[in-house]
């Protein structure tokens, strides 16, 4: 009889392989849509001299651009903290944990081999576009601020409800990359099939002699 020495071993794992397309969709949606975010950063704070001024009885006056009046509009403000106003003042600390994401990032995808799902692909890539657009302020490599604003990430959309003060906290395009990265990934976490656990069969397992 065939002794378990004998038995063919299970085949060995195959190993996922990352295709060039996926270094090109990676490297594309996290330059581009960091671009696109210092760009929009960089107009916005130009125009904002030429907002419209809007007088409120007995509070600071704003200027605010309106896409849908008292809805969405543009308005500049800068950010001392992470995404929507949290955690104000932690700019060197959040700053360092940007780096160690970013890099984390691309070695899970391409020395792990995570990039072989294009799900994830695009997932991270918005990510990483987030990362490096808020990283760019807060390193404060842009210009026009004085010194005491070197380090805040730049926001200017604005969204409200039907009023300024029922206003969710400005935010930028970078933000938004983030946002939708991170929806993205949560919901890859929901689509993973459930591992079943193997059953036991008679072959496996024979029945125990009774004593």
């Amino acid at each position: 009889m065939p002794t378990s020495e004998n038995a063919t071993s299970p085949p060995a794992p195959v190993q996922p392989t990352v295709g060039v397309n996926r270094y090109v969709i990676f490297f594309a949606l996290a330059i581009l849509g960091c671009g696109l975010d210092l760009w929009t950063k960089h107009a916005v704070f130009q125009a904002d001299a030429q907002f419209p001024l809007i007088e409120r009885p007995g509070k600071p006056p704003l200027r605010i651009y309106w896409l849908i009046e008292n809805y969405v509009g543009f308005e500049t403000s800068l950010n001392h903290g992470a995404l929507f106003g949290m955690g104000q003042g932690g700019t060197p600390i959040f700053a360092g944990f940007s780096v160690v994401a970013a890099i984390g990032i691309v070695y899970w995808l391409f020395f792990r081999k995570a990039a072989s799902d294009l799900w994830l692909t695009i997932a991270l890539g918005s990510v990483t576009a987030g990362i490096f657009g808020n990283l760019h302020d807060r390193l404060g490599l842009y210009h026009g601020f004085g010194h005491w604003d070197k380090g805040a990430v730049r926001d200017w959309i604005l969204l409200t409800a039907g009023s300024y003060d029922l206003r969710w906290p400005n935010f930028n395009i970078a933000d938004s990359f983030l946002v939708c990265g991170a929806a993205l990934l949560l919901i890859h976490a929901f689509m993973q099939p459930v591992e079943e656990k193997p059953t036991q069969s008679p072959a496996n397992h024979p029945p125990q002699k009774e004593v």
